[in-house]
């Protein structure tokens, strides 16, 4: 079962323009009273280890519990709904706090209060 904050490689498919593609690792940002009515589709926010200092986006670094390799970037401005048969895997759970500041940046990107 899914959990918000989980961190899963999946296809994201053929990017068009700036999006992002191919097989990364993503961030489930999911509500986790919808991912437990097993949700067949979820929305996710896609990882990238060129790290810049943008306003959409959010540093996740390295620990033992989320399975990332290197520093990276949550992408909030390329939140995307997908499937939940797109999933490769679960590495791990980024946690409480970098989750916070995704869904905070997220709220900005979608003008929610």
């Amino acid at each position: 079962m899914l959990t918000s904050g989980d961190v899963i490689d999946l296809d994201l498919g053929l990017p068009a323009g700036r999006e992002s593609g191919f097989r990364h690792p993503v961030v489930v940002v999911t509500a986790q009273e919808i991912l437990d009515e097993s949700a067949n589709v979820i929305q996710v926010v896609p990882l990238t280890t060129a790290v810049r200092e943008f306003g959409p986006e959010v540093a996740v670094e390295p620990d033992e519990g989320n399975g990332l390799d290197s520093s990276s970037s949550a992408q909030c401005q390329h939140i995307r709904s997908v499937s939940v048969s797109r999933i490769d895997q679960v590495r791990g759970n980024i946690g409480t706090t970098p989750l916070t500041q995704i869904r905070e940046v997220l709220s900005l990107i979608l003008d929610i209060d």
